[in-house]
């Protein structure tokens, strides 16, 4: 390939974009104990880190063409170093929330769709599908390297350094980015904010009814929040199911009001029409539901393996380590399989591993952990993400014509972040929940005395709050317990523990089952190149 040099900047810019994400999963116990916050404020940051990047990618990728793309990638650069470098000085969740949920994800909105649309511009033919596949290996290598990067500098040093050397990385990129060929005029258009606050307030609605469902229940309300003492449950409904309808709404007039705009000769946020492309329609659906799993799985492992069995944060990166081998061996197996398997066909290997890998893993989840078969179920896990990662970058941008190569990077953008959102909101939501349920049965169905259940069920009335398994019993005895009473209640916690996991794993099985009916579109013929003409609905194939 030529000028190996452009692919490495932006891909130096995609491995920081992916490796927040993962450093801060693997080090969840440690910044609750620094910030002095809990797992559920922590699951709340993380999605909001990838939401607000689901929220504005489209918004992000209009202004790559108002902009032009490099300044947006630069622009956006400057701006997610201020944000880690804000984080990295955090003396609260609050701060922490402000930098990386909010401002990192708001740099990361002109970063994404602008690799993606740049590598379009810069390379041709089987090099731009080489350039995409390096993309995906460099995403893959991020999460695999951020266990083990976030473990080993959080457990030796502090979690805030991994946010230091990201301002260094992303100040290197902005100084190189002079040698990125930005060949596509900029638009002089007019971006409606009217879209941007229907798609960004539908979007933050849906995954926010979610990330609440825990507290306030999916349908039958729960713990409702309360104004002036009365509970906010409109006919009796959970405000989960208001939050997710009205936000559903919002994006079936979002993309109603696109139409509109095309109709009156003006330009939309998003190009609806897109939609009708199937290979992209497709490609899109399956790498949501690819980030769903991987978010949902970075959040429940990590909470599994320091809450449950007391790992630091480097054990955990070192049990996650099969997977990230796994993740970039694969990533490069699956773009050599590319030159004789259709993407189709590997992505459907990809889906049917991630749903053994799954199941292996559901096994795995004991008070002792079953090392071996978990071992091979994260190996299993990397497989198939490496072998997804390989093809559906590509897929998706050369589904579409040279003019909505930024549009389709927004697009892939939303969907990897939304899902990535979902993933934790929804899996974290199902864990969580299932703990409170769990607990309050086992602490019901107990030998303990009738005096103890009555104090449990009234201090875990509003939730249950993940704590270190090994503490149950310190809490205990603080708040009056005996010695034998509050071994017995550790015992069923770490066993409401251990069932909350396996609901959280049954989901990821359900999903990763579903993700392989979204992939009916993907090519069934090798695809080498995209159509620079306006017709781009089919992508060229051998």
């Amino acid at each position: 390939m030529k000028r190996w040099n452009v692919v490495f900047v932006l891909g130096a810019a995609q491995f920081v974009m992916v490796l927040d994400g993962t450093v801060m999963n693997v080090s969840i116990s440690t910044v609750v104990t620094d910030l002095d916050t809990s797992v559920a404020a922590m699951q709340a940051a993380i999605t909001f880190y990838t939401l607000t990047m689901a929220a504005f990618m489209l918004f992000g990728a209009k202004l790559g063409d108002v902009w032009g793309r490099r300044r947006a990638f630069v622009i956006g650069s400057c701006v997610y170093a201020l944000g880690s470098l804000i984080t990295a000085v955090s003396p609260s969740v609050g701060f922490l929330f402000l930098g990386w949920s909010i401002i990192e994800g708001l740099g990361a909105v002109l970063v994404i769709p602008a690799i993606a649309a740049l590598v379009a511009d810069n390379y041709q033919g089987r090099e731009r599908a080489t350039a995409f596949a390096v993309i995906g290996a460099v995403s893959g290598a991020a999460v695999a390297a951020g266990p083990l990067i976030g473990g080993a500098v959080t457990t030796y040093s502090s979690w805030r350094f991994v946010f230091v050397a990201e301002v260094v990385i992303m100040l290197i990129v902005v100084l190189c980015a002079r040698i990125i060929t930005d060949s596509t005029p900029r638009q002089m258009i007019r971006i409606d904010i009217g879209s941007v606050l229907l798609s960004s307030a539908g979007l933050v609605l849906i995954v926010f009814g979610m990330l609440q469902s825990k507290t306030w229940g999916w349908v039958i309300p729960l713990h409702a929040p309360e104004i002036a003492g009365v509970p906010v449950a409109p006919l009796g409904v959970s405000l989960t199911a208001w939050c997710i309808g009205l936000g559903a709404t919002l994006i079936t007039l979002f993309i109603r009001w696109q139409r509109r705009l095309l109709r009156d000769g003006r330009s939309p946020l998003m190009q609806p029409d897109l939609f009708s492309i199937t290979t992209l329609r497709s490609g899109l659906s399956v790498l949501g539901a690819q980030y769903t799993v991987t978010a949902g799985l970075f959040f429940m492992v990590p909470v599994y393996l320091q809450m449950t069995l007391g790992l630091d944060a480097l054990e955990t990166g070192i049990k996650i380590f099969p997977l990230s081998v796994a993740l970039v061996l694969f990533s490069i197996v699956g773009t050599a399989l590319s030159r004789r398997w259709s993407p189709r066909r590997i992505v459907r290997v990809g889906q049917s591993i991630l749903v053994l890998s799954a199941v292996l893993l559901l096994g795995s989840i004991t008070e002792d952990l079953r090392g071996v078969l978990f071992g091979i179920g994260m190996f299993l896990t990397g497989s198939a993400l490496g072998l997804l990662a390989s093809q559906l970058g590509n897929v998706n941008m050369s589904s579409v014509s040279e003019k909505d190569t930024s549009e389709a990077g927004g697009l892939q953008g939303v969907f990897q972040n939304l899902g990535s959102s979902l993933g934790t909101a929804l899996i974290g939501s199902l864990l969580i929940g299932a703990l409170s349920t769990s607990f309050a049965s086992g602490v019901a169905a107990s030998d303990l005395p009738s005096e103890v259940r009555t104090t449990v069920s009234a201090a875990t009335d509003r939730g249950v709050t993940v704590v270190p398994a090994a503490d149950v019993v310190g809490i205990g005895e603080a708040a009056g317990l005996t010695d034998t009473e509050a071994t017995e209640l550790a015992g069923i916690y770490r066993e409401s523990q251990l069932s909350s996991l396996r609901v959280a794993f049954v989901g990821l099985i359900v999903i990763s089952l579903l993700s392989i009916l979204f992939s009916r579109g993907i090519p069934a013929e090798a695809m080498i190149r995209r159509r620079t003409g306006a017709d781009a609905s089919e992508p060229e194939r051998t």
